[in-house]
């Protein structure tokens, strides 16, 4: 339950159009829903500004779907991540409304584009970094953000980014998307004064090992104002960079 609805649900009562027992069941959900094998958290969306994300990963389909079904009844939107794509199809076949990302193994509920002034800039070295960067645009999207995507300009074209550098500057905040050897995100930190949030993905030859290569390089990079995030961690990024622009100007 968000806060409108809440508010909704109160104003129903003073005006006679429900009861105080409905009032109660409603309120009742708050704030966790006890499934058995998971305790839903409803009062999320009032706490931080978002409701709670379904990881996907590790549950099992039939799990996933009763989260799933709880909270899409209490919130306009719900995001799952790591989702496989049997899970995907169900949720779709069951729930009006759900939209499946292949690209970022996502499946969004009352996603929409946003409008308006674009705030946050997703960029990414490779085309095999796009899941993880597409994972973070979504994201940022479904906190009603509208985001650029610049992607396939990693370093070995460094030239292809030179174009966007006044776009770039433009931004509230930038997500940077590497694998390899991750020097991407300090390329950007020299060029730009945008503050940066950095994702080192998994993907390279042995001596990446799975990721941590570019997750050292970022986390010892010389160029100033670059947060890092977990290996792969498009969601924990995009997140971030959102809360970053969500509070700007607030005391």
């Amino acid at each position: 339950m968000d806060r409108d609805r809440l508010e909704t649900l109160l104003n129903e009562v003073k005006n006679g159009e429900r009861t105080v027992e409905e009032a109660v069941a409603s309120l009742s959900q708050l704030p966790y829903c006890d499934l058995g094998f998971a305790r839903v958290d409803s009062h999320r969306q009032l706490r931080t500004g978002f409701a709670e994300v379904i990881f996907a990963q590790g549950k099992t389909i039939e799990q996933t779907s009763a989260i799933f079904a709880h909270l899409s009844c209490l919130h306009e939107k719900v995001l799952v991540t790591r989702i496989s794509p049997e899970a995907a199809e169900v949720l779709v076949e069951r729930f009006p409304g759900v939209r499946h990302h292949p690209l970022s193994r996502l499946v969004t509920f009352g996603y929409q584009e946003p409008v308006g002034e674009t705030r946050i800039a997703i960029l990414c070295a490779g085309t095999a970094d796009l899941g993880v960067a597409e994972e973070a645009a979504i994201t940022a999207e479904m906190r009603g953000i509208k985001v650029a995507r610049v992607y396939d300009v990693g370093v070995a074209g460094i030239h292809r980014i030179f174009n966007e550098l006044e776009m770039l500057q433009k931004m509230e905040v930038l997500v940077v998307v590497a694998g390899m050897e991750g020097a991407l995100a300090s390329v950007v930190a020299g060029l730009v004064s945008r503050p940066i949030v950095a994702v080192p993905t998994s993907v390279g030859y042995g001596a990446s090992f799975g990721g941590l290569a570019p997750l050292l390089a970022m986390l010892n990079s010389c160029a100033a104002g670059i947060t890092v995030v977990n290996i792969d961690n498009g969601f924990g990024a995009g997140t971030f960079a959102s809360m970053v622009v969500e509070n700007k100007g607030k005391k």
